[in-house]
């Protein structure tokens, strides 16, 4: 079948076989030109090394770099973090949350290189080839897609390494290892190898951010973190910015084996993996949001919040970032934050995450109403008329003699309100 016609085309880019590989794959079947961009997400700076002469060597006409952790901090984890959301009761969403910001710069580079088309290079079978594309179809649906995996006769990293040295593209082999990882600013994550069973713990020697809790340091740690209307701010006294904030909570979090999660999900494509992620610096601010919002939200808000986030983590894992019903639901989280600001006390020890103390200038935590000692602000007397209509339902229930009240009892006459 011959190939639709492309001029220039942007590449999602990473350095690795996969990607080196599509570049001159692009050439030889669509004749065209192949721009690679990288997005900079907080993969550590030992993958970024030498990238531009990777692409170039490849047969790239140029690689665009874009410094993404701020913006991915602020505006893309901030606002997950204040939803409360967490996928299948487990999965914070790292990998999830930094596709829509890389497709989106995927799309603004394509536009300004005049591309006509963009192309990644996941699999046919996982979850990110549908978020970059709902992606690219909200942002531009002129943009062509190619996705090679979907495409080529590749199956293997043999065929892999095989085309690659016929194309005379350098590639390091180097020995694979055993896992498929994702790694950004807000998780690390672990797939494949051993872990397609279910049933085998992790290796110790998988993990690559944080230290086993048997191993972490016997004494604990103390840590204070400011919010601001919902957002993390402060940790023990020292303003950082989003992305730096972050940085040092998974250092610390890491260090006492914190943010590490065996789940098997379902994956968007219908199918169930096996994963394993490490999140130290989001598992201590997910607890810690959660500790300042415990003081400063109403019941009924916090209530009705948690409702809300598991249709928000549905959205975000699906990726339906671009969405109206995505805004509209960070309009409402965003209110309910309005008075989400103080400090949160954490004790950090061998996996866990202890809270210490919570105080806020909002705060709806009265010690005078809450005192047993106190009569001037609650009459306790005042329980009996309320117990009795709130348990008027099961009253009712029970006078009309259903199963569960074990009574007979004669039926109400109404008769004497009947019109002549």
């Amino acid at each position: 079948m011959a190939k639709e016609k492309i001029n220039k085309v942007v590449l999602a880019y990473s350095g690795g076989l996969d990607t080196s590989v599509i570049v001159p794959w692009l050439k030889e079947n669509y004749d065209c030109e192949v721009v690679c961009f990288t997005a900079n997400v907080g993969q550590g700076d030992e993958e970024l090394v030498g990238l531009e002469e990777k692409a170039l060597a490849s047969g790239a006409s140029q690689l665009v770099v874009h410094d993404l952790r701020e913006e991915l901090a602020k505006d893309y984890i901030f606002p997950l973090l204040r939803s409360g959301a967490v996928y299948e009761k487990k999965y914070l969403l790292g990998t999830s949350i930094a596709r829509p910001l890389t497709a989106k710069h995927h799309v603004d580079v394509a536009h300004e290189v005049g591309a006509d088309a963009v192309a990644h290079g996941a699999t046919g079978k996982g979850n990110d080839q549908v978020r970059f594309e709902l992606t690219f179809m909200a942002l531009d649906p002129r943009l062509k897609v190619i996705a090679p995996w979907r495409e080529w006769e590749i199956r293997s990293r043999e065929d892999a390494i095989a085309y690659a040295k016929k194309h005379n593209v350098p590639v390091n082999v180097t020995q694979k290892s055993i896992y498929s990882r994702d790694s950004n600013l807000w998780h690390m994550s672990h797939e494949g190898g051993p872990l397609e069973d279910p049933w085998l713990e992790p290796n110790e020697d998988m993990f690559l951010l944080s230290t086993s809790p048997e191993n972490a340091p016997d004494e604990p740690e103390l840590i204070e973190i400011k919010f601001e209307q919902g957002n993390p701010v402060a940790v023990n006294g020292e303003k950082m910015s989003p992305a730096s904030l972050i940085e040092f909570l998974n250092i610390k979090g890491g260090v006492h084996g914190i943010g590490r999660a065996d789940i098997v999900e379902s994956r968007l494509v219908g199918m169930k993996s096996h994963g394993v992620y490490e999140t130290p610096g989001g598992t201590i601010l997910v607890e810690a949001h959660r500790e300042i919002e415990s003081i400063t939200l109403d019941k009924d808000t916090l209530n009705y919040k948690d409702i809300v986030a598991l249709k928000y983590a549905e959205l975000v894992y699906n990726g339906l970032w671009f969405t109206p019903l995505r805004e509209a639901i960070d309009v409402f989280m965003k209110t309910t934050q309005k008075h989400v600001t103080g400090s949160v006390r954490l004790k950090l020890y061998k996996g866990n995450i202890i809270p210490a103390g919570r105080k806020s200038p909002y705060s709806l935590y009265r010690e005078d109403f809450a005192t047993f000692g106190q009569e001037d602000v609650y009459d306790q007397n005042d329980a009996k008329g309320f117990i009795n209509l709130y348990g008027l339902p099961l009253k009712v229930r029970a006078l009309n003699g259903l199963p569960i009240s074990g009574l007979d009892l004669d039926q109400p006459d109404y008769t004497q309100f009947k019109r002549d």
